[in-house]
């Protein structure tokens, strides 16, 4: 499946795949984060840490009305203020996809 858009220029057709791949590049990056979570849980809640080829299944890709979104799992450090952290991702997920 792909996410398609209509511009002067043509069709631009872009895999989730490829959106899932680089928004968990730059998730992976941000202060704070050791790295992108398993949508699935382990066993006693616990989430595999995921290496740098599967962060695909760190993230959902839903398209809502011609725009993206994504659902990013993600493993925070500990004492770090999380609401600064997922500011600083939707920040720089934002700029990307763009």
């Amino acid at each position: 499946m792909s996410v398609t858009r209509n511009t002067k220029y043509g069709d631009i057709n872009i895999s989730k795949e490829a959106i899932t791949s680089l928004a968990g590049g730059v998730v992976s990056e941000c202060y704070g984060v050791v790295g992108m979570a398993s949508q699935k849980l382990l066993k006693d809640g616990l989430a595999e840490l995921l290496k740098k080829e599967n962060y695909s299944k760190g993230v959902v890709v839903n398209e809502k009305d011609g725009a993206l979104e994504l659902d990013l799992y993600i493993i925070v450090s500990h004492g770090m203020k999380i609401s600064e952290v997922v500011k600083e991702i939707q920040k720089r997920v934002k700029h990307v996809m763009e």
